[in-house]
């Protein structure tokens, strides 16, 4: 049992505080509060969040996490990654981020197509009939922007990872099947989050099965599948649907996480999760300190009862 609980680290990301990948009032609080709050609850690594909701300077930065003993991860940066034009700016955005994670000695850089309007009209609906998808030009496109992404990250010393994403070209099992024939030149690898795939109709166990040897790092979320049919069949944006609180605290919801962990371990993952809770800031019944620290008793809990089950066989 102890070697699961070594085997299987958890970490918290600002997104659980409802902050959102863009500039607002969610951006106003206190990150050193936000820290303290981690650790109290008992995570021992965090990730960056939105490029410049912490410090930008790692010269500040840095001792925050080295007196909190909190280990840097990566960053979730969105590119414009289907649009020819944006090329330039999409690189450029992964050489910023990617130079503050490689100074704080962060292991990952998280690439995801950025939400689109076209696709946030169809969140968690990818198979409805008017739904846009990616000509094959298109993706030849994505093809070389990742490509051209790896070399940026790798020289900070980074691995690359994509995060199939609501309300983007990549949402459901089959459009990530496409991202990864566009991108087989490279060595990109796969962040799973469990609530992006069962909201874009996939299944978190399938999908950490079929890409094993692609599996690098985890998202974890819980979701709530009578919410969830609900926004379908309301055609809510996936911002409405976060504010129903589609995602719950970890175990509250119907994801079969003991399935999933168990299915990481048969395969050999190893290293870092990342437990989120997407939430409207501010219209939080329960403070979200307390609902990551729920949701990390409860993964430990599985983490436990797996390696009791495993022992007794």
């Amino acid at each position: 049992m102890g070697g699961l609980k070594d085997r299987f680290l958890f970490a918290s990301a600002p997104d659980s505080w409802g902050v959102l990948d863009y500039p607002g009032p969610s951006w106003k609080q206190s990150y050193e509060k936000m820290l303290d709050e981690m650790v109290s609850a008992g995570y021992t690594g965090t990730e960056l969040g939105p490029y410049g909701f912490f410090p930008t300077d790692a010269k500040i930065l840095q001792p925050q996490l080295d007196k909190r003993k909190l280990k840097l991860l990566a960053s979730f940066v969105p590119v414009k990654m289907t649009d020819p034009a944006a090329s330039a700016g999409c690189i450029e955005q992964i050489r910023k981020v990617g130079g503050l994670l490689a100074t704080l000695n962060a292991p990952f850089l998280v690439m995801a197509d950025d939400q689109s309007p076209e696709r946030i009209a169809f969140s968690g609906r990818a198979y409805d009939k008017d739904c846009p998808a990616l000509s094959v030009q298109q993706w030849r496109h994505v093809g070389n922007v990742v490509a051209d992404a790896e070399k940026v990250a790798n020289e900070f010393g980074l691995d690359l990872v994509f995060h199939p994403h609501v309300a983007t070209y990549v949402e459901t099992p089959e459009e990530c099947e496409l991202f990864f024939d566009a991108v087989s030149h490279t060595n990109v690898g796969l962040c799973l989050d469990t609530g992006h795939c069962v909201y874009g109709y996939g299944d978190s166990v399938k999908e950490a099965e079929k890409y094993q040897h692609k599996l690098r790092f985890v998202h974890i979320k819980d979701c709530n599948n009578r919410v969830l049919e609900e926004a379908r069949r309301k055609k809510w944006t996936f911002e409405e649907a976060i504010e129903h609180k589609v995602f719950t605290i970890i175990g509250q919801g119907n994801i079969d996480f003991p399935a999933f962990f168990r299915t990481l371990v048969k395969n050999g993952y190893s290293g870092w999760s990342v437990v989120e809770q997407d939430v409207k800031f501010g219209a939080t019944p329960v403070p979200p300190v307390e609902s990551v620290s729920a949701s990390l008793k409860y993964l430990r809990g599985v983490v436990s009862d797996l390696g009791t089950e495993i022992a007794a066989h």
